[in-house]
């Protein structure tokens, strides 16, 4: 087991697919046995936060890229789809492996 990683889960308003994305995403982080802090906001608010990974839908793209957020600190990975086990597992993995939380 790695380091405990904070996870944001991004969408418009904070409230619906973010919360869709962070359920479905639990199951991969424990089966996985991947010590996070979860939590989900609006866009907006992502910005002034600083977690180790952001986690949005593909069509929030090029609303981040005109925020300043130093992609160093934290990874953004985008969803096609914000429900899939495999594509979530697919994309986070590498990163948290990167995060030394794998």
């Amino acid at each position: 087991m790695g380091k405990k990683v904070n996870i944001l889960f991004v969408c418009g308003a904070g409230l619906g697919s973010s919360f869709a994305a962070q359920m479905a995403a639990e199951d991969v982080l424990n089966s996985h046995n991947v010590k996070a802090k979860l939590d989900h906001v609006d866009i907006s608010s992502a910005a002034s936060l600083q977690p180790d990974i952001i986690i949005t839908a593909q069509n929030f793209k090029s609303q981040f890229e005109k925020f300043s957020i130093d992609e160093t600190k934290t990874a953004i990975v985008y969803l096609k789809n914000i429900v899939s086990k495999s594509e979530i597992e697919e994309k986070l993995l590498p990163v948290l492996e990167a995060k030394g939380a794998l």
